[in-house]
C-alpha cells in the first residue's frame, strides 16, 4: 500500500491583534515558498486575500497556505491554516477545528493573555489538541516573556516548558513522566530522554513548549517552524483506501461557482469523479491543491492534502465526501445577537434574498430566517463588527445597499415539564389526512433537539415520518415566545395515514390520500399545543467579562456593574490598575463598552467572551414571529388553505 509523506494540520490561533498573520507570513518566508514579506499594514499578506481584510488589517475568513519542512528526519508537508481571531468571527475558527492536527498560539509579549486566548485555549484543550505556544512582539517596548510565561500558566492552567529546553523543563517533564522521573532521582537523566519525553508529551497535549520571538524581524521563527514535525503530531494517509474527505469551507468564484475547500483524509478525488453529495451524485469539475504557497491546479487530490473543489453544487460546510468521516461536532457557542437586514431599495429584496443565501452558505450560523409575513430577512451575529462587514461585503460584491435594524440578543427556550398532544385521521378537528401524536420533554441541558419515534417504523411510509421529523425541526426555531427551542426530547406517540387510493382509470386521488403534506402541516399545530401544555422557560445569554481600570476609580466601577445587572467577583490589585472579573447578562454588554471610557478616564480595558445561558431577569420578552402561527390555529389553517 503506497504511502505519502507525512502531513500536519497546523491551525495559527490567537487574540485580535497578537501577529497571526505576521506569522504565518514569517513561517512561509523561512520555508522559502515566498520570498517577500507580506505586511499586514500594507495590505499585502499571503493569506488576508479580501480587499476589505486588507483595509480592515484583520482577518476574516480562514485561509491555507502549504509548504514543506525539510528535517534530517524527512520532510513533513504542513497545511497552514489562519483563522481570524477577533471574537464576531469565531465561527471560521470553529470549521477549522476540526481537520486541524495541532496548533500554534500565539500571545503577545506586551498584552499577555487575553479574553480570547483563553477562549480558544479551553476549546483545543477540550478537543485534545496539541499546542505549541509562540510569544510573539518581542521587539516591542514593554515585551516581557517571563511574566506572560506566568500568565499562560495562571491563567490557561497550562504546564509550560520554555524552548529552548533548560535546567527548569525536567521539573515540568516529570511531573508527568515517571520514567523521566526515575532516571532523574537515581542519576542516569539525558538530553536524548528530555528531548524525547518533551516530544511525547507535547504531541498528547499534555505539555506546552513556548518559544519567543518577532514575526516581524523573524526572530525565533526558523526554530518554531524546525520543531513543528517534532513537537505536533503528523498523520501519515495511504491512497490505496476508500475516498474520504471533509468540506470545511465553501466559497463563491468569481462567475458564482461554489468552491469547496476539502481535506482529503482517505483515498484520493480525480477530475470528472462522481460522487454522491447530500443525496445526489456530483460531477468534480476542476482541482486545485493547496501546495508550496500556492492552489495549483491538478487532475486529482491524493490523502493528507487540501484542495479548493469545483462541481460540487449542493455541498454545504461540514459535508462528507466519500466515507463519512468521525465528526467532532460544534465547540463554540452559537451567536447571541440578531438583527434585521432591508435593502434600501425595496426592489431588490430578490436580489438581497440570493445574496444573503450565498452569504448563509459560507457562514450558516447567520441562521438566514425569511420573515413571510413581512418579507423581511433576520441574520444571527456575534458582533457589531461582523455586521459593517456583511454590510460592506453586500454592498462591494453584490452592489447592494442595505440598512440594518436595531441588533437585539438572542435568547432560547427550554420545556419546563411534559406536554402532550394528538389528533386523529378524519376526526374533528383535524382537516388533514394525517394521524400524529407528539410528546414533549425537558432534555439534558446542551442536547439540543432530539426526534425519536414511540410507534413501529413500519406503521407508514417512511417519508411520512421524514416529513414529521423535518417539521419538529423547523417548527421548533420559534417557541411559545418566539425564541429557539433547544434541550428538548420530541417523542412521536400516534401515527396513522389512508394508503394511496386511485379511481377506475387510475387517476390519483388526494381527497382520500395521505400525502407528506399532510403531515407537514398537521406537525406544527401538535408540537406547538404540545410545547405550550409543557410550558417554556426563556433564558438569556450571559458573558464572561474581565475588566481592568485606575484604582482610584474602583469605588465607581461596582455601581455601574450593578446598575448593569452584573455579577462581579472580587477585585485585584496589580501596581496601579484593578482586575475585575465576573458576568454580565450579554443585552448589557454594548452600555457597559459605552461607559466604560467615562468611567475610567479613557484607561479602562474591558474583554468579554459568552459563558452560559440562564432565565430572563424581569418580564419575558416575545420574539416577532416570522411565521404563520401554528399557536393561533384560526390564522394559521386560513394560510395553509390558502396555500394548499
Amino acid at each position: 500500500m503506497p504511502t505519502l509523506r507525512p502531513t500536519l494540520n497546523l491551525g495559527i490561533l490567537a487574540h485580535v491583534d497578537a501577529g497571526k498573520t505576521s506569522l504565518t507570513e514569517r513561517l512561509l518566508l523561512s520555508a522559502g515558498v515566498i520570498d517577500v514579506l507580506g505586511s499586514v499594514d500594507s495590505g499585502s499578506t499571503q493569506t488576508d486575500s479580501l480587499e476589505l481584510e486588507r483595509r480592515r488589517g484583520i482577518t476574516i475568513k480562514s485561509a491555507v497556505v502549504s509548504f514543506t519542512v525539510h528535517t534530517p528526519a524527512g520532510d513533513t508537508v504542513v497545511n497552514l491554516i489562519d483563522t481570524p481571531g477577533h471574537p464576531d468571527f469565531i465561527a471560521e475558527v470553529e470549521r477549522v477545528l476540526g481537520v486541524l492536527d495541532g496548533v500554534v498560539l500565539v500571545v503577545s509579549a506586551v498584552e499577555g493573555v487575553q479574553a480570547q486566548t483563553r477562549v480558544l485555549f479551553r476549546t483545543v484543550r477540550r478537543l485534545g489538541l496539541p499546542v505549541i505556544v509562540f510569544v510573539n512582539k518581542t521587539d516591542r517596548a514593554g515585551a516581557d516573556v517571563p511574566a506572560v510565561l506566568a500568565q499562560i500558566r495562571a491563567r490557561l492552567g497550562a504546564p509550560v516548558v520554555p524552548m529552548p529546553v533548560g535546567d527548569c523543563a525536567v521539573d515540568v517533564l516529570t511531573g508527568q513522566d515517571d520514567d523521566l522521573l526515575t532516571a532523574f532521582v537515581d542519576g542516569s537523566l539525558s538530553d536524548a530522554m528530555v528531548q524525547g519525553s518533551l516530544r511525547r508529551q507535547s504531541r498528547a497535549g499534555t505539555v506546552l513548549a513556548a518559544y519567543a520571538g518577532s514575526a516581524i524581524t523573524g526572530d525565533g521563527v526558523d526554530a518554531l517552524l524546525a520543531a513543528l514535525p517534532g513537537l505536533l503530531p503528523s498523520r501519515c494517509p495511504t491512497v490505496d483506501a476508500p475516498l474520504s474527505g471533509v468540506v470545511f469551507k465553501v466559497e463563491r468564484g468569481g462567475n458564482g461557482e461554489k468552491i469547496a475547500y476539502t481535506q482529503i483524509l482517505a483515498g484520493s478525488l480525480r477530475v470528472r469523479d462522481r460522487i454522491p453529495v447530500r443525496g445526489a451524485d456530483a460531477k468534480v469539475t476542476a482541482i486545485q491543491v493547496f501546495d508550496d504557497g500556492a492552489a495549483v491546479p491538478r487532475n486529482s487530490v491524493e490523502a493528507g492534502r487540501i484542495a479548493k473543489v469545483w462541481g460540487l453544487t449542493d455541498v454545504r460546510i461540514g459535508d462528507a465526501i466519500g466515507t463519512d468521516p468521525a465528526s467532532s461536532g460544534g465547540h463554540f457557542a452559537p451567536p447571541t445577537l440578531e438583527t434585521v437586514v432591508v435593502p434600501v431599495d425595496p426592489a431588490q429584496q430578490g436580489r438581497l434574498h440570493t445574496a444573503l443565501t450565498q452569504l448563509a452558505e459560507q457562514d450558516p450560523l447567520i441562521n438566514l430566517r425569511k420573515d413571510d409575513v413581512r418579507q423581511e430577512f433576520f441574520l444571527s451575529l456575534y458582533g457589531e463588527v461582523q455586521k459593517e462587514v456583511i454590510q460592506t461585503t453586500l454592498a462591494e460584491q453584490y452592489a447592494l445597499d442595505v440598512a440594518f435594524r436595531e441588533t437585539t440578543t438572542l435568547c432560547i427556550e427550554r420545556p419546563v415539564a411534559n406536554g402532550e398532544s394528538v389528533e386523529f385521521i378524519a376526526k374533528d378537528p383535524n382537516p388533514f389526512l394525517a394521524t400524529v401524536g407528539l410528546r414533549v420533554d425537558p432534555g439534558k441541558p446542551g442536547s439540543g433537539v432530539t426526534f425519536q419515534l414511540g410507534v413501529e417504523l413500519g406503521s407508514m411510509p417512511y417519508s411520512f415520518f421524514k416529513a414529521v421529523e423535518e417539521t419538529v425541526h423547523e417548527t421548533l426555531e420559534q417557541g411559545v415566545h418566539g425564541w429557539p427551542v433547544t434541550d428538548i426530547v420530541v417523542t412521536m406517540t400516534h401515527s396513522g395515514y389512508w394508503a394511496r387510493q386511485s379511481h377506475a382509470h387510475g387517476s390519483f386521488d388526494k381527497s382520500m390520500s395521505s400525502t407528506a403534506g399532510d403531515f407537514r402541516n398537521l406537525t406544527p399545530l401538535i408540537l406547538m399545543a404540545a410545547l405550550r401544555q409543557a410550558g417554556t422557560e426563556v433564558l438569556e445569554p450571559v458573558h464572561q467579562f474581565d475588566l481592568e481600570f485606575p484604582v482610584d476609580v474602583l469605588t465607581a466601577v461596582p455601581a455601574t456593574l450593578a446598575r448593569l445587572g452584573a455579577t462581579p467577583g472580587t477585585p485585584s490589585l496589580r501596581g496601579d490598575t484593578c482586575a475585575l472579573d465576573g458576568e454580565i447578562p450579554a443585552a448589557r454588554v454594548h452600555e457597559l463598552q459605552l461607559a466604560l471610557p467615562g468611567l475610567t478616564r479613557g484607561e479602562g480595558v474591558l474583554e468579554f467572551a459568552f459563558s452560559h445561558y440562564e432565565p430572563v431577569r424581569g418580564p419575558v420578552p416575545d420574539r416577532q414571529r416570522t411565521d404563520h402561527n401554528p399557536l393561533d390555529r384560526k390564522e394559521y389553517l386560513l394560510h395553509v388553505q390558502r396555500r394548499v
